[in-house]
């Protein structure tokens, strides 16, 4: 789904955002009770330094980074906190973008993919130290990355992925597939094995961040859907669907999958997602537990909770809309459960769980961060493809420094400007 590119510096649609339905089923995270999250409703017109709309991980990751600068902050929500894609994520935090390195390498040049991935490690690195910092509890553990042989990388292919990774500092080690049956119980796959990343229970992390950027003065609004948004050079004018009017000096969308309707589009497009969660495992499932994906198109995706529930999706596709997204979830539901039955033999592959959800992408799997084309003081960050929260804490940082005025020397990566040339 790939929609036109806004034409007016004003957005006169019925929302700010594009609208979407974005999950159907029961996720494992909503077995227990959401996080509390102190909100509030928009009774009459408000004035913020920085208004941010959404509050979901991005929102939060965001909200939190411009409140630690010292900047009074407004996020306002149209369902509510953690209500949106965030109760669907299978929160793999790893640095390692969809496009492999020397894919990437070959759409915008060695050095830009090699900084792409390097600060997408970063950013996890980050991602683990603020949660420490801010001493957020989200069932984090850290979790390495095995990323298996594929119709997109074979043996070869991966020897190759390996030297491009360690020439960008990357250390990442070459698994032949004895080694991987012996460690791990797939067989007949060679792999590549690497450390830094970890899980999480995304709805605790996205209200841990949420609830510190509260604790220092913020304000989340919700329900409270911007339908019109006017820029201008020292004041922007949101109008809200109630009546009420937000006027700050900055405004980030941070509206995930739900996309800027004045963000140009070209190269984006939605896509949909489906995974099952199994019961508990009666032992750990593999070594280590590491997150396991596939070089291939599309891609399965694994991880296990701390309960050693086996989270295991993909047969990704482009997305129609919701009802045929949603029909289709018996048939891929079953289908996760066999491919993930037939990868590893010993566990038991039967769904506990089994949701589906859209969510963005890019032809080069990368984000899209910055100022709004002919919207002045106006901002968004879009964290497409599988590394939605890595992305989201990029974002984070580098709003942070284009707010302030610090500014970031890795904007030149994903910013509009260049993301139209990539694309």
């Amino acid at each position: 789904m790939t929609a036109g590119r806004a034409r007016a510096r004003t957005t006169r649609r019925k929302s700010a955002t594009r609208k979407l339905d974005l999950r159907t089923g029961r996720t494992v995270w909503q077995a227990r009770p959401a996080p509390a999250i102190p909100k509030a409703r928009l009774p009459t017109d408000r004035m913020t330094e920085v208004l941010v709309i959404g509050a979901g991980i991005s929102g939060a990751l965001i909200a939190e980074a411009l409140t630690d600068a010292g900047l009074e902050v407004l996020v306002v929500d149209r369902r509510g906190p953690l209500a949106g894609s965030t109760a669907a994520t299978t929160a793999l935090i790893q640095y390692e973008l969809d496009m492999p390195i020397v894919k990437l390498a070959r759409r915008i040049g060695q050095a830009r993919a090699e900084r792409l991935w390097r600060r997408s490690r970063l950013a996890v690195e980050a991602l683990g130290d603020r949660m420490q910092r801010l001493r957020i509890g989200a069932e984090q553990v850290a979790r390495d990355t095995l990323y298996l042989e594929g119709s997109e990388l074979d043996r070869a292919g991966l020897l190759a992925e390996q030297a491009a990774r360690r020439r960008a500092g990357l250390e990442t080690d070459f698994l032949e597939a004895r080694d991987v049956l012996r460690r791990f119980g797939i067989r007949r796959r060679a792999a590549l094995h690497s450390s830094g990343g970890f899980c999480v229970e995304p709805r605790r992390l996205a209200a841990g961040f949420l609830n510190a950027a509260l604790r220092r003065g913020a304000t989340l609004c919700a329900p409270a859907e911007v339908t019109r948004v006017q820029p201008g050079r020292r004041m922007v004018r949101a109008t809200t669907k109630d009546g009420p009017v937000i006027r700050c000096r900055h405004l980030v969308f941070a509206s995930g999958y739900e996309m800027p309707t004045a963000a140009p589009t070209k190269g984006q497009c939605i896509r949909s997602t489906w995974v099952i969660a199994t019961a508990p495992q009666r032992r750990e499932p593999w070594e280590g537990s590491a997150m396991i994906s596939e070089a291939a198109e599309p891609y399965l995706y694994l991880r296990t909770t701390p309960d050693r529930r086996i989270i295991c999706g993909g047969e990704d596709e482009d997305f129609a809309d919701e009802a045929r997204r949603d029909a289709k979830l018996p048939e891929k539901t079953a289908t996760l459960s066999r491919k993930l039955a037939a990868l590893l033999p010993g566990v038991d592959a039967r769904p506990a769980f089994a949701w589906c959800g859209s969510f963005g992408t890019s032809r080069n799997s990368t984000p899209t961060i910055g100022r709004l084309p002919r919207m002045p003081n106006c901002y968004a960050a879009l964290g497409y493809g599988g590394n939605g929260i890595t992305f989201a804490m990029m974002a984070a940082q580098m709003l942070r420094g284009l707010v302030t005025g610090g500014g970031d020397p890795d904007l030149d990566l994903v910013s509009f400007r260049s993301s139209r040339k990539s694309r």
